[in-house]
Protein backbone atom coordinates (compact mmCIF):
# COMPACT_ATOMS: atom_id res chain seq x y z
CA UNK A 1 0.00 0.00 0.00
CA UNK A 2 1.18 3.85 -1.06
CA UNK A 3 0.84 6.79 0.88
CA UNK A 4 -0.86 9.77 0.17
CA UNK A 5 -1.29 13.28 1.85
CA UNK A 6 -4.92 14.15 3.30
CA UNK A 7 -6.36 17.49 2.60
CA UNK A 8 -6.03 18.27 6.59
CA UNK A 9 -2.20 17.30 5.77
CA UNK A 10 -2.27 13.88 7.11
CA UNK A 11 -0.75 10.50 5.58
CA UNK A 12 -3.30 8.04 4.82
CA UNK A 13 -2.75 4.83 2.54
CA UNK A 14 -3.66 4.37 -0.06
CA UNK A 15 -6.34 1.47 -1.31
CA UNK A 16 -5.07 -1.90 -2.61
CA UNK A 17 -4.43 -1.82 -6.32
CA UNK A 18 -4.67 2.12 -6.51
CA UNK A 19 -2.62 3.68 -9.39
CA UNK A 20 0.65 3.67 -7.58
CA UNK A 21 0.45 0.54 -5.88
CA UNK A 22 4.48 -0.99 -6.83
CA UNK A 23 4.87 1.85 -8.89
CA UNK A 24 8.10 2.96 -6.57
CA UNK A 25 9.17 -0.74 -5.17
CA UNK A 26 9.03 -2.42 -8.88
CA UNK A 27 12.39 -1.41 -10.29
CA UNK A 28 14.07 -1.42 -7.30
CA UNK A 29 13.03 -5.11 -6.83
CA UNK A 30 13.71 -5.83 -10.67
CA UNK A 31 17.28 -4.16 -10.07
CA UNK A 32 18.11 -6.59 -6.96
CA UNK A 33 16.32 -9.27 -8.57
CA UNK A 34 19.13 -8.89 -11.73
CA UNK A 35 16.07 -8.77 -13.85
CA UNK A 36 16.02 -7.14 -17.50
CA UNK A 37 15.05 -3.91 -16.22
CA UNK A 38 18.24 -4.27 -14.13
CA UNK A 39 20.17 -2.49 -16.92
CA UNK A 40 19.29 -1.98 -20.85
CA UNK A 41 20.58 -5.00 -23.18
CA UNK A 42 23.02 -2.87 -24.66
CA UNK A 43 24.78 -1.56 -21.44
CA UNK A 44 25.55 -4.86 -20.07
CA UNK A 45 29.38 -5.31 -19.72
CA UNK A 46 29.25 -8.99 -21.36
CA UNK A 47 26.86 -7.61 -24.57
CA UNK A 48 29.31 -4.88 -25.45
CA UNK A 49 31.13 -4.90 -28.94
CA UNK A 50 35.14 -5.90 -28.18
CA UNK A 51 34.80 -6.62 -24.60
CA UNK A 52 35.37 -10.46 -25.73
CA UNK A 53 38.34 -9.76 -27.92
CA UNK A 54 39.97 -7.33 -25.10
CA UNK A 55 39.85 -9.97 -22.59
CA UNK A 56 41.00 -12.87 -25.29
CA UNK A 57 44.08 -10.02 -25.68
CA UNK A 58 44.52 -10.00 -22.11
CA UNK A 59 44.67 -13.98 -22.18
CA UNK A 60 47.40 -14.26 -24.41
CA UNK A 61 49.44 -11.63 -23.38
CA UNK A 62 49.11 -14.09 -20.08
CA UNK A 63 50.58 -16.39 -22.09
CA UNK A 64 54.18 -14.99 -22.57
CA UNK A 65 57.11 -15.00 -20.05
CA UNK A 66 58.43 -11.72 -18.61
CA UNK A 67 60.22 -9.56 -20.11
CA UNK A 68 62.98 -10.14 -18.17
CA UNK A 69 63.34 -13.76 -19.09
CA UNK A 70 62.83 -12.88 -23.12
CA UNK A 71 65.39 -10.58 -22.87
CA UNK A 72 67.86 -13.12 -21.41
CA UNK A 73 67.26 -15.58 -23.74
CA UNK A 74 67.15 -13.27 -26.93
CA UNK A 75 70.64 -12.08 -25.27
CA UNK A 76 72.17 -15.96 -25.23
CA UNK A 77 70.88 -16.67 -28.35
CA UNK A 78 72.97 -13.63 -29.79
CA UNK A 79 75.97 -14.67 -27.60
CA UNK A 80 75.37 -18.13 -29.09
CA UNK A 81 74.71 -17.33 -33.14
CA UNK A 82 78.26 -14.74 -32.65
CA UNK A 83 80.19 -17.82 -31.64
CA UNK A 84 79.15 -20.15 -34.51
CA UNK A 85 78.76 -17.74 -37.00
CA UNK A 86 82.17 -15.45 -36.21
CA UNK A 87 84.67 -18.29 -37.62
CA UNK A 88 82.57 -18.61 -40.91
CA UNK A 89 82.68 -14.96 -41.36
CA UNK A 90 86.49 -15.07 -40.48
CA UNK A 91 86.77 -17.80 -43.44
CA UNK A 92 84.40 -15.66 -45.25
CA UNK A 93 86.56 -12.56 -45.38
CA UNK A 94 90.40 -14.93 -45.64
CA UNK A 95 89.36 -16.18 -48.57
CA UNK A 96 89.49 -13.09 -50.54
CA UNK A 97 93.20 -12.50 -49.17
CA UNK A 98 96.33 -13.67 -50.62
CA UNK A 99 98.72 -16.06 -48.58
CA UNK A 100 100.84 -12.85 -47.26
CA UNK A 101 97.48 -10.80 -46.50
CA UNK A 102 96.57 -13.66 -44.15
CA UNK A 103 99.18 -13.10 -41.96
CA UNK A 104 99.98 -9.40 -42.58
CA UNK A 105 96.17 -8.05 -42.14
CA UNK A 106 93.57 -7.26 -39.80
CA UNK A 107 91.70 -11.18 -39.61
CA UNK A 108 88.05 -9.60 -39.64
CA UNK A 109 88.14 -7.46 -42.86
CA UNK A 110 88.56 -7.19 -46.47
CA UNK A 111 92.10 -6.13 -48.32
CA UNK A 112 92.16 -6.26 -51.76
CA UNK A 113 89.38 -9.07 -52.10
CA UNK A 114 89.68 -11.01 -55.19
CA UNK A 115 87.55 -13.93 -54.54
CA UNK A 116 86.93 -15.52 -57.68
CA UNK A 117 90.42 -15.40 -58.72
CA UNK A 118 91.41 -17.36 -55.66
CA UNK A 119 88.96 -19.79 -55.57
CA UNK A 120 89.78 -20.34 -59.17
CA UNK A 121 93.28 -20.81 -57.97
CA UNK A 122 91.82 -23.35 -55.48
CA UNK A 123 89.88 -25.29 -58.09
CA UNK A 124 92.85 -25.67 -60.64
CA UNK A 125 95.44 -26.46 -58.65
CA UNK A 126 97.53 -29.91 -59.02
CA UNK A 127 95.25 -30.95 -62.35
CA UNK A 128 91.85 -29.92 -60.30
CA UNK A 129 92.86 -32.28 -57.46
CA UNK A 130 90.74 -30.47 -55.28
CA UNK A 131 87.12 -30.93 -57.52
CA UNK A 132 88.28 -34.87 -56.85
CA UNK A 133 88.71 -34.63 -53.04
CA UNK A 134 85.21 -32.43 -53.31
CA UNK A 135 83.48 -35.26 -54.92
CA UNK A 136 84.66 -37.89 -53.24
CA UNK A 137 83.17 -36.07 -50.37
CA UNK A 138 79.73 -36.00 -52.26
CA UNK A 139 80.21 -39.18 -52.24
CA UNK A 140 81.31 -40.52 -49.07
CA UNK A 141 78.48 -38.25 -47.27
CA UNK A 142 75.80 -38.51 -49.54
CA UNK A 143 75.75 -42.58 -50.21
CA UNK A 144 76.94 -42.87 -46.48
CA UNK A 145 74.16 -40.75 -44.94
CA UNK A 146 71.41 -42.13 -47.32
CA UNK A 147 71.84 -46.31 -46.63
CA UNK A 148 72.39 -44.89 -43.47
CA UNK A 149 69.18 -43.15 -42.93
CA UNK A 150 66.79 -46.58 -45.00
CA UNK A 151 68.77 -48.92 -42.13
CA UNK A 152 68.35 -47.22 -39.24
CA UNK A 153 64.54 -46.52 -40.37
CA UNK A 154 64.48 -50.10 -40.76
CA UNK A 155 65.83 -51.27 -37.57
CA UNK A 156 64.29 -48.31 -35.71
CA UNK A 157 60.70 -49.35 -37.24
CA UNK A 158 61.20 -53.10 -36.30
CA UNK A 159 62.15 -52.57 -33.03
CA UNK A 160 58.93 -49.85 -32.23
CA UNK A 161 56.30 -52.20 -33.70
CA UNK A 162 57.24 -55.96 -33.95
CA UNK A 163 57.44 -58.15 -30.50
CA UNK A 164 59.86 -60.62 -31.29
CA UNK A 165 62.37 -62.48 -28.61
CA UNK A 166 65.49 -60.75 -27.23
CA UNK A 167 63.97 -57.30 -28.56
CA UNK A 168 65.12 -54.95 -25.67
CA UNK A 169 68.41 -56.81 -25.63
CA UNK A 170 69.36 -55.90 -29.22
CA UNK A 171 68.34 -52.12 -28.30
CA UNK A 172 70.36 -51.95 -25.37
CA UNK A 173 73.40 -52.86 -28.05
CA UNK A 174 72.59 -50.91 -30.03
CA UNK A 175 72.37 -48.19 -27.36
CA UNK A 176 75.67 -48.88 -25.93
CA UNK A 177 76.75 -48.37 -29.23
CA UNK A 178 76.03 -45.00 -29.30
CA UNK A 179 78.81 -44.51 -26.54
CA UNK A 180 81.97 -45.85 -28.10
CA UNK A 181 83.48 -43.63 -29.91
CA UNK A 182 84.28 -43.72 -33.92
CA UNK A 183 88.69 -43.17 -33.02
CA UNK A 184 88.57 -46.54 -31.12
CA UNK A 185 86.92 -48.70 -33.49
CA UNK A 186 89.21 -46.91 -36.50
CA UNK A 187 91.81 -49.53 -36.00
CA UNK A 188 89.97 -52.53 -35.43
CA UNK A 189 88.27 -51.62 -38.58
CA UNK A 190 91.29 -51.33 -40.48
CA UNK A 191 92.83 -54.16 -39.73
CA UNK A 192 89.59 -56.42 -40.37
CA UNK A 193 89.13 -54.40 -43.80
CA UNK A 194 92.98 -55.39 -44.50
CA UNK A 195 92.21 -59.00 -43.83
CA UNK A 196 89.07 -58.64 -46.38
CA UNK A 197 91.51 -56.72 -48.86
CA UNK A 198 89.27 -53.44 -48.72
CA UNK A 199 91.86 -51.40 -47.04
CA UNK A 200 92.82 -47.99 -49.19
CA UNK A 201 89.35 -48.74 -50.96
CA UNK A 202 86.02 -46.70 -51.20
CA UNK A 203 84.74 -49.54 -49.70
CA UNK A 204 86.82 -48.79 -46.58
CA UNK A 205 85.34 -45.14 -45.33
CA UNK A 206 81.59 -46.47 -46.98
CA UNK A 207 80.78 -49.59 -45.08
CA UNK A 208 81.11 -47.92 -41.55
CA UNK A 209 79.44 -45.21 -42.41
CA UNK A 210 76.11 -46.51 -42.88
CA UNK A 211 76.05 -48.05 -39.63
CA UNK A 212 74.75 -45.47 -37.17
CA UNK A 213 73.57 -46.44 -33.72
CA UNK A 214 72.18 -43.30 -32.87
CA UNK A 215 70.03 -43.19 -36.19
CA UNK A 216 68.35 -46.73 -34.68
CA UNK A 217 67.74 -44.92 -31.31
CA UNK A 218 66.27 -42.19 -32.78
CA UNK A 219 64.19 -43.83 -35.46
CA UNK A 220 63.05 -46.47 -32.48
CA UNK A 221 61.55 -43.68 -30.12
CA UNK A 222 59.95 -42.05 -32.87
CA UNK A 223 58.21 -44.46 -34.60
CA UNK A 224 56.94 -45.39 -31.23
CA UNK A 225 55.06 -41.97 -31.13
CA UNK A 226 54.71 -41.28 -34.17
CA UNK A 227 53.19 -44.38 -36.14
CA UNK A 228 50.13 -45.48 -34.55
CA UNK A 229 49.23 -49.26 -33.93
CA UNK A 230 46.04 -48.56 -34.93
CA UNK A 231 46.82 -47.73 -38.26
CA UNK A 232 48.96 -50.38 -39.23
CA UNK A 233 45.91 -52.40 -38.25
CA UNK A 234 44.05 -50.74 -40.30
CA UNK A 235 46.34 -51.14 -43.48
CA UNK A 236 47.06 -54.96 -42.58
CA UNK A 237 42.86 -55.33 -42.73
CA UNK A 238 42.89 -53.78 -46.42
CA UNK A 239 45.36 -56.38 -47.58
CA UNK A 240 48.73 -54.64 -47.13
CA UNK A 241 52.35 -56.29 -46.65
CA UNK A 242 54.53 -55.43 -44.30
CA UNK A 243 57.08 -54.27 -46.53
CA UNK A 244 54.09 -51.87 -48.47
CA UNK A 245 53.29 -50.54 -44.77
CA UNK A 246 56.74 -49.81 -44.08
CA UNK A 247 57.36 -47.95 -47.08
CA UNK A 248 54.33 -46.39 -47.63
CA UNK A 249 52.96 -45.41 -44.46
CA UNK A 250 56.07 -46.16 -41.89
CA UNK A 251 58.50 -43.75 -43.79
CA UNK A 252 56.25 -40.89 -44.24
CA UNK A 253 54.93 -40.97 -41.02
CA UNK A 254 58.67 -40.86 -39.83
CA UNK A 255 59.87 -38.64 -42.31
CA UNK A 256 61.11 -35.72 -39.41
CA UNK A 257 63.15 -37.89 -38.23
CA UNK A 258 65.00 -39.52 -40.90
CA UNK A 259 65.82 -36.25 -41.93
CA UNK A 260 67.31 -35.49 -38.76
CA UNK A 261 69.80 -39.14 -39.20
CA UNK A 262 70.57 -37.99 -42.47
CA UNK A 263 71.33 -34.58 -41.83
CA UNK A 264 73.20 -35.74 -38.97
CA UNK A 265 74.75 -38.66 -39.97
CA UNK A 266 76.15 -36.22 -43.79
CA UNK A 267 77.51 -34.17 -41.41
CA UNK A 268 79.34 -36.47 -39.29
CA UNK A 269 80.36 -37.89 -42.46
CA UNK A 270 81.64 -35.23 -44.24
CA UNK A 271 83.89 -33.87 -41.23
CA UNK A 272 85.00 -37.24 -40.56
CA UNK A 273 88.75 -37.12 -40.21
CA UNK A 274 90.45 -40.27 -38.68
CA UNK A 275 88.62 -43.04 -40.35
CA UNK A 276 89.51 -41.70 -43.90
CA UNK A 277 93.63 -41.45 -42.28
CA UNK A 278 93.65 -44.67 -41.23
CA UNK A 279 91.92 -46.23 -44.14
CA UNK A 280 93.44 -44.30 -47.16
CA UNK A 281 96.92 -43.70 -48.38
CA UNK A 282 96.03 -42.75 -51.88
CA UNK A 283 95.39 -39.24 -52.36
CA UNK A 284 92.87 -39.66 -55.32
CA UNK A 285 90.17 -41.31 -52.56
CA UNK A 286 90.76 -38.36 -49.79
CA UNK A 287 87.56 -36.24 -48.78
CA UNK A 288 88.45 -32.92 -48.60
CA UNK A 289 89.09 -32.65 -44.70
CA UNK A 290 92.42 -34.88 -45.18
CA UNK A 291 93.31 -33.17 -48.80
CA UNK A 292 93.22 -30.10 -46.88
CA UNK A 293 95.51 -31.13 -44.28
CA UNK A 294 97.16 -32.56 -46.39
CA UNK A 295 97.74 -28.96 -48.10
CA UNK A 296 98.38 -27.68 -45.06
CA UNK A 297 101.22 -30.18 -44.31
CA UNK A 298 102.99 -28.43 -47.43
CA UNK A 299 102.25 -25.19 -46.41
CA UNK A 300 105.86 -24.44 -45.14
CA UNK A 301 107.53 -25.27 -48.19
CA UNK A 302 104.78 -23.49 -50.52
CA UNK A 303 103.40 -20.65 -48.88
CA UNK A 304 100.37 -20.36 -51.57
CA UNK A 305 98.75 -23.57 -49.97
CA UNK A 306 97.42 -21.01 -46.97
CA UNK A 307 95.47 -19.78 -48.80
CA UNK A 308 94.00 -22.24 -51.10
CA UNK A 309 93.80 -23.88 -47.56
CA UNK A 310 91.21 -21.47 -46.52
CA UNK A 311 89.50 -21.01 -49.65
CA UNK A 312 89.26 -24.92 -49.84
CA UNK A 313 87.53 -24.62 -46.29
CA UNK A 314 85.06 -22.02 -47.50
CA UNK A 315 84.17 -24.19 -50.24
CA UNK A 316 83.27 -27.30 -47.86
CA UNK A 317 81.24 -25.35 -45.82
CA UNK A 318 78.86 -24.13 -49.03
CA UNK A 319 77.38 -27.98 -49.17
CA UNK A 320 76.21 -28.00 -45.89
CA UNK A 321 74.71 -24.83 -45.38
CA UNK A 322 72.82 -25.78 -48.50
CA UNK A 323 71.53 -28.58 -47.41
CA UNK A 324 70.36 -27.18 -43.98
CA UNK A 325 68.22 -24.85 -45.74
CA UNK A 326 66.33 -27.41 -48.29
CA UNK A 327 65.81 -29.74 -45.71
CA UNK A 328 64.67 -27.94 -42.55
CA UNK A 329 61.10 -27.39 -44.17
CA UNK A 330 60.68 -30.89 -43.77
CA UNK A 331 61.10 -31.14 -39.69
CA UNK A 332 57.49 -30.80 -39.66
CA UNK A 333 55.30 -32.58 -36.53
CA UNK A 334 51.66 -33.20 -36.72
CA UNK A 335 51.58 -35.47 -39.72
CA UNK A 336 49.38 -38.28 -38.55
CA UNK A 337 46.90 -35.51 -37.22
CA UNK A 338 43.24 -36.89 -38.46
CA UNK A 339 44.48 -39.85 -39.57
CA UNK A 340 43.00 -42.22 -36.26
CA UNK A 341 39.59 -41.59 -35.30
CA UNK A 342 39.56 -41.13 -31.93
Amino acid sequence: MSEANDPAGGVVADEPGGPTDGAADGPTDGAARGGPEAAPPGDRRGDRPGVGRRRAAKGREGLRPPLRHRIITASLLTVAALYFLTPVYWLVVSSTKSSSDLFGTFGFWFHDPHPLDYLHRVLTYDDGIYVRWFANSLMYAGVGALAATLLSAAAGYALAKYRFPGREGIFNVILAGVLIPGTALALPLYLLFSEVGLANTYWAVLIPSVVSPFGVYLCRIYAAAAVPDSLLEAARIDGAGEARIFSTLGLRLMTPALVTVFLFQFVHIWNNFFLPLVMLSDADLYPIQLGLTSWQGYADRQPELYQYTVGGAFLSVLPLMVLMGVLQRYWRTGLTEGSVKA
